[in-house]
Order: structure tokens, then sequence, then C-alpha cells
């Protein structure tokens, strides 16, 4: 009798902030940036954790691409924006605004930065490559 009123009390407490806190790349697939070259949502019943933060993915496939090869599928500097890092800032990038250079995902944190990016992407990515490396010696 205990375990289900214990079970139901769980369900019960509010996680949907807690945990949408920890989604990584607020919840976008991120193997659909390279395959289907869209910011694509993942799907609340296809997550795996990893480095603390839950990934979505948008198909069963994209989540076994993912758990075999993580750090393939992980935006390049860490996530922030290139342009800033290029311009010396640290600033957060936006999982919707993207540019895939290489086999690398990159984040930006607008449209506009997005087209500076394309305007020059080797330069640009240069620089803030060389400003990550400053700030994670």
């Amino acid at each position: 009798m205990i375990r289900p009123i214990l079970a139901s009390m769980i369900l019960a407490l509010p996680f949907g902030g807690a945990m949408a806190q920890d989604w990584a790349l607020d919840g976008m697939d991120p193997v659909s940036y390279g395959t289907e070259h869209a910011a694509v949502p993942g799907r609340t019943d296809l997550v795996t954790v990893w480095r603390g933060q839950a990934w979505h993915f948008a198909s069963e496939q994209n989540r076994n691409l993912f758990e075999a090869n993580p750090r393939a599928y992980a935006p390049g500097l860490g996530g922030l924006c290139v342009l800033a890092l290029s311009e010396g800032r640290s600033e957060p990038g936006n999982p919707r605004y993207f540019v895939v250079i290489g086999q690398r995902t990159y984040f930006v944190r607008s449209e506009q930065a997005r087209e500076r990016l394309l305007a020059d992407p080797q330069r640009i990515l240069m620089r803030a490559k060389a400003a990550w490396t400053r700030m994670n010696p």
C-alpha cells in the first residue's frame, strides 16, 4: 500500500520546470542539424542523459547515432555563439540558429549573427577557436 502512495506522490511533484533546465539544446535533436540541416525538436520519450543533461531525439535512429559517439554531435565551442567568441565575448548560442562547418555544428545568437558567420566562416571560426582556447586552457 505504501508503494502506490509513494509513487503517486513522486509523480505529482512539479518536475517540469526543473527538468526542462537540464535539457540540452533546449530539447532540439543534436543529430538533426547535420542530417536534416534543421533544428528539429526532439521527442520527450526519446532521451539520453549525457554529461548531466537530457538530450532529446526526433527518432530512435538519431538517438542510437548520438549514443555511439556523443562528442561528434555535441555543438562545437561549448554551444557558445561563434560570432561573439570571435569578437572576444562569451555569449550562449541559440540552438535554433546554427551553422554546420565541416561535420561540426556551431551555434550563434541570432539570424543576423548566422548571416555574418556565413559571410566569412573560416576566418570567424579561427578567431572563435582561438578565443575559446584562451578561455579554456
